[in-house]
Parts: structure tokens; C-alpha cells; sequence
């Protein structure tokens, strides 16, 4: 059960960080619009460019990975290990 719980908690982090870096990152760059995370003006303080997607969406997909990789600790430190995975101790000889 735990590796199920594992590989899926590992894969939701990755997926969530991963499309909010890179695959918001090739949209927002293939789509020709200004790199800059805020809304270009002229001199006159008409918006000129804005981003397609905003910064905002792109940093709550990378902090929801960070939040489930948090949670996916507390849930490792609180559960118990398995029976086959004990620690085992070893003693040196004299």
C-alpha cells in the first residue's frame, strides 16, 4: 500500500512542478508574447503587452508540487514502517 502512496505522491509533485515551470514556460514562449511577469507599458501608462499566462497560475502549480511533497513527508514520518523493512542493527566485532 505505502508504494502506492509513494509512486503516487512522486509523480503528482513532479507533474504539478513540471507543468508549471516547463510546460507554462514553452506556452508562454512559443506564443511570441514579452517574458517579462509583468504588463508592459508605454510612456503614457497604456498596457502595451501582458503575459499569457499569468505568474500567479505558474507559481501556485510549483507550490501545490512543494505542498504535496510536504504532505508526502509528514505522511511518511507518521506511518509505520512495514514489517519486511525493519532496521536491522549490527554490532562490530572486537
Amino acid at each position: 500500500m505505502t508504494d502506492i502512496i509513494d509512486t503516487a505522491a512522486r509523480a503528482l509533485s513532479a507533474g504539478l512542478m513540471l507543468f508549471g515551470i516547463v510546460v507554462l514556460g514553452l506556452v508562454e514562449t512559443l506564443s511570441g508574447q514579452p517574458f517579462s511577469p509583468a504588463p508592459i507599458t508605454n510612456e503614457a501608462g497604456e498596457v502595451t503587452a501582458m503575459p499569457l499566462i499569468s505568474p500567479e497560475i505558474r507559481t501556485a502549480f510549483v507550490l501545490a508540487g512543494i505542498a504535496v511533497l510536504g504532505l508526502y513527508a509528514a505522511y511518511r514520518i507518521v506511518a509505520p514502517l512495514p514489517d519486511g523493512r525493519g532496521v536491522s542493527h549490527e554490532t562490530m566485532a572486537d
